[in-house]
């Protein structure tokens, strides 16, 4: 796993169903290395901190691999590194193959492999299409945030060194399609539940799933 981009945002404001919103989602490439702190990105636009930022989403990263999928989709799109918010767009990252809970060094940083994202209207807005969101839950590859034990700065060409992952685990993308499937895999639910890695009030969420 490699940071091919460093992106961040700045505040755009529109209209939705009436009401003015900002977001933070418009990410732009910065070719300049970012600094982690415990909370956020430095100098990274999050609007909403009721749901964006914070310990458990400090870092958004998304996986290059699954741009070429997404610009079929949407072939007309402006399309840069940054488009669906993250903070690295990572090459190498497989989803099926990095685990919850699991630690790595990436530049001077020390970052745990976090919670989930859920997509919301936001990037809707911003592919001109509410339906993207069903597209993306299906897809079933939705990137990760990651929690930052240890601050530092990252930039592009900075590797993710494997330092320490749990035993038993969830891969990014299991937890994923946990989170969205109708019928919840009862092992896997437990395993999310007991995952420190994840905010207490998701895991008491998914507590309240096993039978």
């Amino acid at each position: 796993m490699k940071i091919i981009s460093t992106n961040i945002g700045t505040p755009k404001t529109f209209l939705w169903k009436g009401k003015e919103e900002t977001t933070g989602i418009y990410k732009k490439p910065t070719n300049k290395p970012l600094y982690l702190t415990k909370n956020d990105v430095l100098g990274n636009e999050v609007s909403n901190r009721l749901n964006h930022g914070g310990y458990y989403k400090a870092c958004y990263l998304f996986s290059a691999e699954q741009y070429p999928y997404w610009k079929d989709l949407y072939p007309d799109l402006d399309w840069s590194w940054g488009m669906f918010g993250e903070n690295l767009s990572v090459s190498g990252f497989d989803e099926r193959e990095v685990f919850l809970g699991a630690i790595y060094k990436v530049g001077d940083a020390l970052v745990q492999i976090s919670q989930y994202r859920e997509p919301c209207f936001k990037l809707g807005h911003k592919f001109g299409t509410q339906k993207v969101l069903k597209q993306f839950i299906e897809h079933g590859f939705g990137g990760t945030y990651v929690s930052i034990l240890e601050e530092g700065y990252v930039d592009i060409g900075d590797e993710f060194i494997l330092v320490e992952r749990p035993e038993i685990s969830l891969t990014v993308s299991a937890l994923f399609q946990l989170v969205f499937a109708k019928e919840k895999n009862q092992e896997m639910l437990k395993i999310a539940a007991k995952s420190k890695a994840i905010p207490p009030k998701k895991r008491i969420l998914f507590s309240n799933y096993i039978k």
